[in-house]
């Protein structure tokens, strides 16, 4: 619990440099994500715009092994999809593309879900309600109240929509490192007592199944889907927390424009 790091504010403006950054590459991808295209031919645009264009780091490449330079999910898969060339995207797919960047030392880690032309109804509201519960989870960060309340509005939502709450997977802190503490549950769990404090930066990134909340991890060590095969969607946002709320620094123009969330978050 006394270990997580409360970051200076010369170290928030790097990391909103590298939001901003992880940010753009998910703007930019929007329109190349279509049927017909593989998952490796995403991932390959993503790359060389991250190398070339942004001077950025992918993160997950060589991560504990990981092949790729961003994780592509697609229908059943919950995270951790790995892009490759046979993975084709049909009509009615819906694909989560997962991206993180360095930049300067600093990371920037976001996610959301596309939609191949139309899906059927209840893979659409499973994504305006994966998307819903992110927002759910940042109207609730402040400082002064435990981790765990984050985790209980956003499974409070989730189970009212009829949809379930992955457990094996949470966001977490984040910073100079991929991975740091704290762990941030999507559910009412135990959060070894974390109470919010300014300067706190972490990850908010609800994985919402269709069906059952159960898992499994396929042969390659990284894919994880439903156990029951139904589909699954996800949102991820990263934010620092401030004296009010929070500061959503992975936010795109478009969430702006919806006026659904906000960059400053003030959390009454």
């Amino acid at each position: 619990m006394n270990n997580i790091p409360l970051r200076t504010e010369d170290e928030i403006k790097k990391l909103r440099i590298a939001c901003k950054l992880a940010s753009d590459v998910l703007v930019m991808i929007e329109p190349y994500v279509k049927e017909g295209v593989s998952t490796g031919e995403l991932n390959d645009i993503c790359h060389n715009y991250m190398l070339n264009v942004q001077k950025t780091i992918p993160a997950p490449l060589n991560y504990h092994g990981f092949p790729k330079s961003v994780c592509i999910s697609i229908n059943e898969v919950v995270c951790h999809g790995i892009p490759c060339d046979s993975k084709v995207l049909k009509k009615g797919d819906i694909v989560n593309i997962d991206v993180t960047v360095i930049k300067d030392g600093y990371y920037g880690d976001n996610s959301k879900m596309y939609v191949v032309g139309e899906t059927n109804i209840r893979s659409q509201k499973l994504v305006e309600s994966a998307q819903e519960a992110l927002y759910v989870g940042l109207r609730t960060v402040k400082p002064g109240i435990r981790l765990r309340e984050v985790g209980k509005a956003i499974q409070k939502y989730t189970e009212a929509q009829g949809f379930s709450v992955v457990r094996e997977y949470c966001g977490h802190g984040i910073g100079t490192e991929f991975h740091c503490a704290p762990q941030v549950l999507h559910y009412y769990g135990d959060d070894e007592g974390v109470v919010l404090k300014e300067g706190m930066v972490f990850t908010i990134e609800p994985m919402i199944n269709a069906g059952k909340k159960e898992t499994r991890l396929m042969g390659d060590g990284w894919t994880v889907k439903t156990k029951d095969r139904s589909h699954s969607a996800q949102y991820e946002h990263q934010l620092v927390v401030t004296k009010d709320g929070c500061e959503v620094m992975t936010i795109r123009d478009e969430e702006i424009a919806e006026g659904r969330i906000s960059r400053i978050m003030v959390n009454k």
